[in-house]
């Protein structure tokens, strides 16, 4: 359960950064990602979900 709470803390902790920098510039890429086709969007999202479990695989080793 610790090892779940780091996880999720530190993922907020880092989608909160982009949000702090510059909220505006991140706005019209938000914007910008509301206008992608689904299949773009789902593609991203694997290739998001597939580097997420290689650098956990990495990691635990």
């Amino acid at each position: 359960m610790e090892l779940l709470l780091t996880v999720v803390g530190l993922l907020l902790v880092i989608e909160g950064i982009p949000w702090f920098l510059s909220p505006r510039r991140f706005k019209v890429l938000l914007a910008s990602l509301a206008k992608a086709g689904e299949g773009w969007l789902r593609l991203a999202g694997l290739v998001s979900m597939l580097l997420g479990l290689l650098l956990v695989y990495l990691a635990r080793g």
